[in-house]
């Protein structure tokens, strides 16, 4: 690359952070909530097993977003099936090794 070339790719760089300013601090206030509700979740997993409902109820997270991160955690290997409790299954924070 010429310093020519440099400069013109550090003044696009520069214009391009500028003009989406907006959107990464939107993008990053929504990973910081997510990751927070996922601390949540693993908190009341970790504590005893629990229906999506029941942890809903427990975190104040509505059961449509819990869903979703279980869903996630789970394919993950974050949390694992522990049974069933009626007709929803029981999850919770899968052991971790040592």
């Amino acid at each position: 690359m010429t310093t020519t070339q440099t400069l013109s790719r550090a003044e696009l760089l520069k214009q391009l952070r500028t003009t989406h300013a907006e959107s990464v601090k939107r993008a990053q206030e929504l990973l910081k909530e997510q990751k927070k509700m996922q601390q949540e979740l693993c908190a009341v997993f970790r504590e005893k097993a629990r229906t999506v409902p029941e942890a809903a109820e427990s975190t104040g997270i509505p059961a449509n977003k819990v869903l979703w991160f279980v869903a996630a955690m789970k394919k993950y290997g974050v949390v694992v099936e522990a049974g069933m409790c009626g007709d929803y299954p029981l999850y919770k924070k899968a052991e971790e090794e040592a």
